[in-house]
């Protein structure tokens, strides 16, 4: 049993029995820098990695996560990694994924081999990978700070490419969206632009830090970024013009006092009719500044196009649609999870392991229409356990247990049923894992019968 699932048995810090606790979305690892895309209809979510126990930023993959309700994620593994990059040595920081001409662009920093830190990029058929190396070599090394690409394809199909701490530069990408063309542009970080004001003492911006955040809405370019220095507070400035001038706007999330991280990273999407903000915290136990979890709030433009201020919650935001039981469920799309983790094999993809007595998967806003009379579950284990079916709370009412006994072993997949109570409507489902010994079973889906 390793160091992240003692942490997590043996901390409260989340009323998790009840229906609110829904920040930070992903509970099973630490993820940093989140970069959300919409893509048809699927939010795509890809993130850093920080590893359990981290006292400095050692990130050694990207994650990928998805979600159509916005409630509840589904866990894609690890899609890139630093060896992806023949040419890299470490450090997976913050990055982004954009689609374009039938392929997925996934713009990574990395510290070189030699150079220091640089701008990769990794190319794929798939949103959720795998991806390689698109050019063999860093697509950008200018400076020091080569940090937090974010990019960003215009209504006349020209695409750009910011990135950059303290400063912020740009490159025109050409259409292939693994090269450029002219000079990288220096960006001014004015009064009147980013709220720069240069401290006599150590000479570092007050506002412009890191983590540019690209996007046009309407009329209006954002530029939304990390502020301030340590700790950061996350700011904004737009434009009418996709290269500025820039006008800088207002905070729109404080620092955060409770639960906060020294750093923060925004990711800006609209999905279904409504506008959220992507962030990252401390919060989950053992948490902190190197050990970070991505958050998530709705917000409304105001009729100019300014933002309002945004308070991080531990609720989060509501479903944008039910989910359907009666389809195949990945198990490892969870709403929130206390105790399991997720490993991914090639018999079963991505699937839900560690899983101890007590421990328990929660599932949001799960329409069950006029009504489910059995249920099954993909498992596979080595001694053995119980899968109790609730609704509402890990403690609510019970439609029944389905058991799950010796398979032959954690990677011998076989698929149990059960009869449950009849339920009808929109529930929360909860599934409490029970059993006496270790790790009782591993588990991949699951499916409700009518």
């Amino acid at each position: 049993m390793n160091f992240r699932k003692i942490v997590l048995q043996v901390t409260a810090l989340f009323a998790v029995a009840g229906a609110q606790a829904q920040n930070p979305i992903i509970q099973t690892i630490y993820t940093a820098d989140p970069a959300p895309m919409v893509y048809k209809d699927t939010v795509y979510l890809y993130t850093g990695h920080d590893e359990d126990k981290s006292n400095t930023f050692i990130m050694k993959d990207w994650r990928c996560f998805s979600s159509t309700d916005m409630v509840n994620w589904t866990d894609r593994g690890s899609p890139l990694s630093v060896k992806t990059f023949s040419w890299a040595k470490q450090d997976a920081w913050a990055g982004q994924c954009i689609a374009r001409n039938g392929k997925f662009y996934w713009y990574v920093p990395m510290t070189h081999e030699t150079m220091g830190m640089s701008i990769g990029v990794a190319v794929s058929d798939s949103p959720t990978g795998r991806f390689k190396d698109a050019l063999g070599k860093p697509l950008v090394h200018i400076s020091y700070g080569d940090i937090d690409p974010t990019v960003f394809v215009d209504d006349d199909g020209q695409a750009y490419l910011y990135w950059g701490n303290p400063y912020l530069k740009y490159v025109k990408l050409n259409q292939d969206m693994i090269s450029y063309t002219g000079e990288a542009v220096t960006v001014p970080l004015s009064k009147e632009g980013f709220n720069v004001r240069y401290k006599d003492v150590d000479k570092r911006p007050s506002a412009y830090e890191e983590a540019p955040w690209f996007y046009k809405r309407k009329s209006l370019y954002y530029m939304h970024y990390a502020a301030g220095g340590v700790p950061e507070h996350l700011a904004y400035s737009t434009s009418a013009s996709p290269t500025g001038p820039w006008v800088y706007r207002d905070t729109i999330m404080r620092i955060i006092e409770k639960g906060g991280a020294f750093t923060n990273h925004p990711g800006v999407i609209d999905y279904k009719g409504k506008s959220y903000l992507f962030y990252h915290n401390g919060a989950l136990p053992g948490g902190g500044g190197f050990t970070r979890s991505v958050c998530v709030e709705e917000f409304r433009y105001s009729k100019d196009g300014s933002i309002p201020r945004i308070t991080p919650t531990a609720e989060g935001v509501k479903p944008v649609e039910h989910l359907n039981p009666f389809i195949r469920q990945e198990a490892e799309t969870i709403a929130w999870g206390e105790g399991i983790e997720t490993e991914c094999s090639t018999n079963a993809g991505v699937y839900v392991t560690e899983i101890s007595n007590g421990d328990f998967i929660k599932v949001r806003s799960v329409d069950f229409k006029k009504g489910a009379g059995s249920f099954q579950a993909n498992v596979a284990s080595a001694s053995g356990g119980f899968i109790e079916i609730h609704v509402d709370s890990h403690e609510g009412e019970l439609l029944g247990f389905c058991e799950v006994k010796n398979t032959g072993g954690l990677q011998s997949w076989t698929t149990v049923s059960t009869k449950v109570n009849k339920l009808k409507g929109v529930r929360d489902l909860y599934f409490v894992f029970k059993g006496s010994q270790g790790d009782l079973f591993n588990f991949n889906w699951w499916k409700f019968d009518k």
